[in-house]
């Protein structure tokens, strides 16, 4: 069971959660920083980059107020109280020493892994004055990545089936989300919102019989609820449709947590902590009938138009353009190609100036800015007619850059321009879901 940043974001959060876990079912409970602490932790290492003491010592200051509050709220017993103010003072202590030494990438990671930390430490004093029998599994003890920043899956295994053999009869563990160690042994981090990936790694490693994601939304649903007026819950999806869902916009999921379920075969359920009746969406492996399922965006995309007369009946130039995306380990979302010039879409323009410049070599290089990808999701057999007809009829009155379509059975992607992000939305939820 993983529980967001705002499903432990207040006392009362806390105290909610206990009524879900508490079942004598045995389960490992993975935790996220309380909502906001990670941003003000990023903050905070920002001033220390800009050698900003002053300022970092301030930001310190007010988180370390915050949880104060928030201690005095949470517990009621004396014993309880000191505990999670020593664990507060010795957290914000360590903090504020990189106020007077210097400052890396290697005490960034570190000072974003607090969050973690804090938010599971205070939880699992909650259980503990409730009489609640639980064991805190510290996630950097098993959770590793790989050279490659990949999580190694033998090492995750392996060490944390060892933690639980320490602890014989345990049926509750709670642990960290989002922190590991890289392969030098060193505290890292699965990037923003990386609670999910631990979960679904953890979930895999154990053998898990379901994976369950909490948030504040009941489930995944067939449009952006914060764009759309009206969506609707899906109650089921397949692996690779709810995988093109959060890699495409899907904000309620990490999107590379599916591989490990999918992989071992574990359902993950997708559940609302404020409305845990609510039934959310189970992902498995269980075939769907055809049909469109939802829709999603992705913003922030950068389309690069390579145009060249060397493409023209010849073999390897795909392979060399692609290959300066390799050397810039830049992952490409969509590709079209002619005869003469081929397209691609990347979502990360670090090093932007220098792959352009690159790939001059080769043609006429044109960049395009403030795009999204709106992907279609579903299950659209090549041998049905009638999918594509329906989506690019429902947008005939808008402007499509580039389509994606064949390359999966389960995905029809578009290209627009970010203005009219919301009106595409809008009109698929229309023209697919008789939504208005």
């Amino acid at each position: 069971m993983k529980f967001g940043g705002t499903s432990v974001g207040s006392p009362q959060r806390m105290n909610a959660l206990i009524d879900l876990i508490n079942d004598c079912e045995p389960k490992i409970v993975v935790l996220s920083a309380m909502s906001g602490t990670t941003n003000a932790l990023a903050e905070i290492s920002q001033a220390l980059y800009q050698k900003d003491n002053e300022k970092a010592g301030s930001l310190i200051v007010d988180l370390e107020e915050k949880y104060k509050k928030v201690i005095a709220e949470l517990y009621f017993t004396e014993q309880s109280l000191l505990k999670g103010r020593e664990l507060i003072s010795t957290h914000f202590d360590y903090l504020k020493s990189f106020t007077r030494d210097l400052f890396t990438i290697n005490e960034e990671r570190a000072v974003l892994a607090q969050g973690e930390l804090i938010s599971t430490a205070l939880f699992q004093f909650l259980l503990d004055e409730k009489g609640i029998p639980s064991i805190l599994l510290p996630a950097l003890n098993f959770m590793r990545l790989n050279e490659n920043a990949e999580p190694d899956m033998a090492f995750i295994t392996k060490n944390l089936k060892l933690e639980l053999t320490k602890y014989p009869g345990s049926e509750l563990f709670i642990t960290q989300g989002y922190i590991s160690r890289n392969d030098f042994g060193e505290i890292d981090n699965l990037k923003r919102g990386g609670s999910d990936y631990t979960a679904t790694i953890v979930g895999a490693a154990i053998g898990a019989d379901e994976i369950q994601i909490w948030t504040d939304i009941d489930g995944m649903h067939n449009n952006d609820p914060r764009v759309v007026n009206k969506t609707y819950p899906i109650a089921k999806l397949t692996f690779d449709e709810a995988a093109e869902l959060a890699y495409f916009g899907a904000k309620i999921l990490h999107p590379t947590c599916i591989l490990p379920a999918k992989d071992q075969n574990i359902p993950v359920r997708l559940l609302n902590t404020l409305q845990p009746e609510a039934t959310g969406t189970l992902i498995s492996s269980e075939n769907q009938a055809e049909g469109f399922r939802a829709v999603a965006a992705k913003d922030g995309i950068t389309a690069i138009n390579i145009k060249s007369g060397r493409m023209l009946m010849a073999y390897g130039f795909l392979r060399a353009v692609f290959e300066v995306f390799e050397r810039y380990r830049k992952p490409i979302d969509m590709i079209t190609t002619s005869e003469v010039a081929v397209s691609v879409t990347i979502d990360n323009t670090d090093e932007l100036a220098n792959i352009v410049e690159e790939l001059n070599e080769f043609g006429t290089v044109k960049v395009d800015t403030d795009l999204s990808i709106v992907s279609i999701v579903g299950l659209f057999p090549a041998a049905k007619p009638g999918y594509a007809g329906a989506i690019f009829d429902t947008l005939r009155n808008i402007p499509v850059r580039m389509i994606s379509y064949g390359g999966s059975e389960n995905n029809i992607s578009i290209l627009v321009d970010t203005k009219l992000k919301k009106q595409t939305l809008m009109e698929l939820n229309k023209g697919l879901f008789n939504l208005e």
